[in-house]
């Protein structure tokens, strides 16, 4: 059951958070870079790394992660930021699922078990102290 759960979970999360992740990263870097243009590149990019990690493309989310993380520096942003960023999205997706799907146990536990996966997936972040 629980691997039929996981399946369904990655198949709506694939389907509508897309635009859920895009919105909050495009949120988290005009906050974080002033520069519209780079701040929606940075976005863009990001954006892919959880598409690959949501479909399940590990090789294709370490290659875009690398990538993400060697444009950090040139922004001026670190991988703490990077680590709040991803965190925000986390949340993000939790609070839709919460709220959407609140009277359907069945459909909610998927989703849970589906972000508990994402969230092993993302390699851990140290945060400087």
């Amino acid at each position: 059951m629980r691997l039929a759960d996981l399946s369904e979970g990655f198949s709506g999360l694939k389907q509508w958070s897309e635009p859920v992740i895009y919105d909050r990263l495009i949120a988290a870097y005009w906050k974080l870079i002033s520069d519209r243009e780079l701040a929606r590149n940075m976005a863009r990019l990001h954006a892919r790394v959880w598409r690959a990690l949501i479909a399940g493309d590990m090789e294709g989310f370490e290659e875009l992660r690398e990538t993400l993380v060697g444009a950090l520096e040139p922004c001026g942003l670190t991988l703490d930021h990077l680590a709040e960023v991803d965190a925000e999205i986390m949340i993000e997706l939790l609070d839709v699922v919460m709220a959407r799907y609140k009277s359907s146990h069945r459909t909610a536990r998927a989703y849970h078990l589906a972000l508990m996966e994402l969230a092993g997936r993302l390699p851990p972040v140290r945060l400087a102290a």
